[in-house]
């Protein structure tokens, strides 16, 4: 990630800001991410600078980040935007998270089938 001292960023006197293209890297996406996300609502679009460029909280890289683990976690893009609207909650993360445990235990229980009705035709 760029340090304060980059000439690529600026403050504003309230926060750092970056580009679209520097949030994108830092957060190992592609531009496009971040366009999908604003369009899902999964990020608030940002302002834009005078010269029109967008220009978004230095905070963006570490809820991309956030975003990227939750689906690797298996979560999907609604419920990842549900847990964004919803904000942090005592309920809201244990009770996805014992949902897709579920998922999964049913999945696992299918291939287990699966791979028992195979293993019977090589015999």
């Amino acid at each position: 990630m760029k340090t304060q001292d980059d000439p690529a960023e600026h403050t504003s006197g309230r926060a750092r800001w970056l580009r679209s293209g520097q949030v994108a890297a830092a957060a190992g996406v592609n531009v496009q991410t971040l366009r999908f996300y604003e369009r899902r609502g999964l990020l608030t679009p940002p302002p834009r600078s005078a010269a029109g460029h967008r220009e978004y909280p230095a905070h963006t890289v570490t809820l991309l980040s956030m975003i990227k683990t939750a689906q690797r976690l298996g979560l999907s893009l609604d419920e990842i935007a549900g847990l964004l609207a919803s904000g942090p909650g005592p309920d809201s993360i244990p009770s996805i998270a014992q949902r897709k445990v579920a998922e999964i235990d049913a999945q696992i229980t299918q291939l287990t089938a699966i791979r028992d009705v195979l293993t019977s035709y090589i015999r």
